[in-house]
This record gives structure tokens, sequence and C-alpha cells, in this order.
């Protein structure tokens, strides 16, 4: 049996989606992977200008957990994108996205982990 999303989860990404659609952030957009499900977005990212990702379109998926926010999304790119916090496979590992638990042996500290403040 699947686990059902809390009331706050649906509240925080429908909030959060919402803004999203209303007051745009410039170089990158969101929409819903499928309309019924708030919990799988579909990202891009528009590269900035004097950069190395100056004229880049990268797509990325973002899953986010059933507890959310007070666990943190996943993203996954779907275009190739070459930068060293870039999985082969697509995965963005940063520090801010791993979860607030005390691990001595990853070198960060509790307070770069994620927050959901």
């Amino acid at each position: 049996m699947a686990a059902m999303p809390s009331s706050s989860a649906v509240r925080a990404l429908g909030l959060e989606y919402r803004s999203l659609q209303e007051e745009p952030v410039e170089g990158f957009c969101v929409k819903l992977i499928n309309d019924d499900n708030l919990f799988e977005w579909e990202v891009a990212i528009y590269g900035p200008p004097d950069t190395l990702y100056q004229g880049g379109y990268f797509k990325a998926h973002m899953k986010f957990p059933m507890d959310y926010p007070y666990s943190p999304p996943s993203v996954r790119f779907l275009t190739k994108v070459w930068h060293p916090n870039v999985y082969e496979n697509g995965d963005l590992c940063i520090s801010i996205l791993h979860p607030p638990v005390d691990d001595p042996q990853s070198g960060e500290l509790p307070c770069e982990r994620w927050n959901p403040t």
C-alpha cells in the first residue's frame, strides 16, 4: 500500500507551485508531469547569460516525498549537463538536498543540509 501524502505536503506544494506560475522566476519554469500529481514536476532551466551555460536549455524532474517539506525533494536532470554536482545519470547531489541527519562521514555540517524552514 502506497504512503499517503501529508496535508502539509499538499498545502506546501500547492502554494509553491501556484506561486511559481503566478510570479515566474527568470530562467526557470515548472509544470506538473501529471495534472493529478503535485509531487512530480518537470523543470526547465535556461542557461544564464555570461556563463558557460548561456543559451542552454536543461530539463529536469523533481520528485517530492510524501512528508515534504520535512524531507527534501530529489532532482534528476534529463538533459545531459556537465556540472560537478550532477552525476552521470543526471541525479543532482548538493548538501542542501540531503536529509538533516547526522553523518560524520559526509564532511557536511548539519546546517548545510535540508531545513524545512
